[in-house]
């Protein structure tokens, strides 16, 4: 039986592979290897707002279903521990990144796009909708059908939106993300070709090493919480979360995890009723672990750039990500994919070189991000379970009174 290669080793072999063709092939030949980047960069472009449009959309409107209370403090808390993950990231990332990039690095790297080679044609794909006009009409849809279905109505638009996500869904895992080394290659291919490769990976090996663990800190710190707020031992929550991080390093699906993530929370104590509810709902809007990295690389790229990456260019973006991912992890790569849109926000385009930049690294560290993301999903759990407990016991105390 033939074993499969897996989208990380791909995507590697993608930037070797793009790097030995910038550095050694003839001219003509990284064009053809560019233009075949640059026509998938444009179908990439035209299918960003379906994929807004198919996650957001859905996302809030199964957010329709649930218990009331739990459901809002879940997803708010769920929201608040993404937001902070990136402004955490942001704030290690302005302090630490300086020291390895400096102006004089950001000098020798220039504009990565700069001499850098045409595509030999192009076709004009323009996007049906642009990015706002497909987040706005996401947001009015999503609310709507949640409303809707709130007073028992909306269910053939919430399952129109639900195929059309399974739709968008399998055109990320059945085209976009198998030629995603095709387009990694044409682009490290022409990064190399303008002589920039060694500079920007010599930055952003350094950049890992900071990332993961930063991820690994702040599932401490989210189980640090939560063992403040519940009486429990965070370290034994830690130690009984480690398959389910193991899980998602090995299948990089929270969706995949979500089994034994809830045998996780089980061994930490959470009622029956709170982990089959919280856990597959933040595998959803839950993503601390991605934030980080994106809002990381973000960063780094906006430093060998030397573009302003300061608290009020970044803080909007990380805002708005904690929102645009929303069931995002339904789908291969689907945090970066549902990043793109915004990346503009910070001045960084959402297509072409430094776009598929952030792509490739974020990709190759992707299992861990989802293992964060889904660590901190029992964390999370954990302090809803405690809340429901003495929202429970105020309730029969209150009865017993009357």
């Amino acid at each position: 039986m033939k074993k499969k290669i897996g989208l990380v080793p791909k995507l590697i072999m993608g930037i070797i592979a793009g790097i030995l063709i910038g550095q050694f092939a003839p001219e003509f030949l990284v064009r053809v290897l560019v233009t075949a980047s640059s026509l998938f960069s444009a179908f990439l472009k035209f299918v960003i707002p379906f994929i807004i449009i198919g996650f957001v959309t859905a996302g809030i409107a199964d957010l329709a279903t649930g218990a009331g209370k739990l459901l809002g403090v879940t997803t708010g808390i769920a929201y608040g521990s993404t937001v902070t993950a990136g402004l955490i990231a942001f704030t290690v990332a302005s302090v630490i990144f300086p020291s390895f990039i400096d102006p004089s690095v950001a000098g020798n790297i220039g504009d990565p796009e700069a001499g850098m080679l045409s595509a030999i044609f192009s076709i004009p794909l323009s996007p049906m909708v642009d990015v706002t006009a497909a987040i706005v009409f996401a947001f009015t849809m999503g609310l709507g059908i949640s409303a809707l279905r709130n007073n028992g109505k909306g269910e053939t638009l919430f399952n129109l939106f639900q195929e059309f996500q399974e739709i968008v869904t399998k055109t990320l895992s059945t085209v976009i993300i198998p030629l995603l080394p095709i387009y990694i290659a044409g682009t490290f291919a022409n990064i190399t070709y303008a002589g920039q490769v060694w500079n920007i990976l010599g930055v952003f090996w350094r950049v890992y090493l900071i990332v993961i663990p930063l991820h690994i800190i702040f599932i401490s710190l989210q189980f640090i919480t939560a063992g403040a707020i519940s009486k429990k031992n965070p370290f034994v929550m830690l130690k009984n979360q480690i398959p389910g991080y193991l899980t998602a390093v090995g299948t990089q699906s929270s969706a995949a995890t979500i089994p034994v993530n809830v045998s996780c929370a089980e061994k930490n104590g959470v009622s029956k009723n709170i982990r089959e509810f919280c856990v597959p709902l933040c595998a959803t809007i839950h993503l601390s672990g991605s934030i980080i990295s994106v809002t990381s690389f973000a960063v780094a790229v906006l430093m060998m750039n030397g573009m302003d990456y300061g608290l009020t260019t970044m803080l909007p973006f990380i805002l708005m990500l904690g929102i645009a991912m929303v069931a995002a992890p339904g789908a291969p790569g689907g945090a970066i994919m549902s990043a793109l849109p915004f990346l503009p926000m910070i001045g960084i385009p959402s297509d072409g070189g430094l776009a598929s930049l952030m792509i490739a690294l974020y990709l190759t560290q992707d299992s861990f991000g989802t293992a964060a993301n889904v660590s901190g999903d029992n964390a999370i759990a954990v302090i809803v379970d405690h809340l429901n407990n003495k929202w429970s016991k105020n309730d029969k105390s209150k009865k017993q009174h009357n």
